[in-house]
């Protein structure tokens, strides 16, 4: 996992309630064994009409909001299913940053293991930001996680509370395994004392 410190991009809105893992990333693309190139398919069934053609009026698909970093969201985004690769296909779509008023508890989890960052502001800071961005020449903004800050497209900056554990951990780019990598030293000390049975 790749630390995260703070990242400016295009924003896209999605603002629709409840939102789950498997309108994110439908079952019939669970088939790979990969966490890469599930990004084509996040939100396919609502991307695109059964010939494959780009549906004009899905939001995502406005020109606006081509190569979006930042995705604000309604409320409860991410319920559903615990499927993880709903996290995946939106990294990989390319959103660094998530921004609700309320996520479903696992796929917060799973996004915070590898480097998306879920941020979650009261519902009133979510609309004022949907409301901030420009929907005919696209909006830019900046997530700080470092000072735990986003500045909006007006130039307001807006706090916002993160969990601390997971913070020092996106901050350090430490996914689970780089976690315990970090005690390697006590594992071998501890299993070098350790008695052979």
């Amino acid at each position: 996992m790749k630390p995260f410190r703070s990242a400016t991009g295009r924003v896209a809105i999605l603002d629709r309630p409840d939102v789950d893992t498997d309108q994110i990333i439908p079952k019939q693309f669970l088939k790979r064994i990969e966490r890469t190139g599930y990004g084509e398919f996040a939100f396919f069934d609502w991307r695109y009409d059964a010939d494959g053609t780009p549906l004009p009026g899905f939001e995502l698909n406005r020109p606006e909001f081509a190569g979006a970093k930042v995705l604000l969201a309604g409320r409860n985004f991410g319920c559903g299913s615990s499927r993880e690769h709903a996290a995946w296909a939106l990294q990989d779509y390319g959103f660094k940053v998530v921004i609700a008023s309320s996520f479903g508890d696992i796929f917060r989890s799973n996004a915070s293991k590898i480097g998306l960052i879920a941020i979650e502001l009261p519902e009133h800071e979510v609309k004022s930001l949907m409301e901030g961005v420009d929907l005919d020449r696209g909006s830019d903004l900046t997530v700080d996680l470092a000072a735990g800050t986003i500045t909006a497209p007006d130039g307001r900056t807006i706090k916002f509370a993160f969990d601390q554990t997971t913070r020092h951990r996106l901050l350090e780019g430490l996914d689970d395994i780089g976690v315990t990598l970090r005690l390697s030293d006590e594992i071998t000390a501890y299993e070098q004392a350790r008695p052979i049975a």
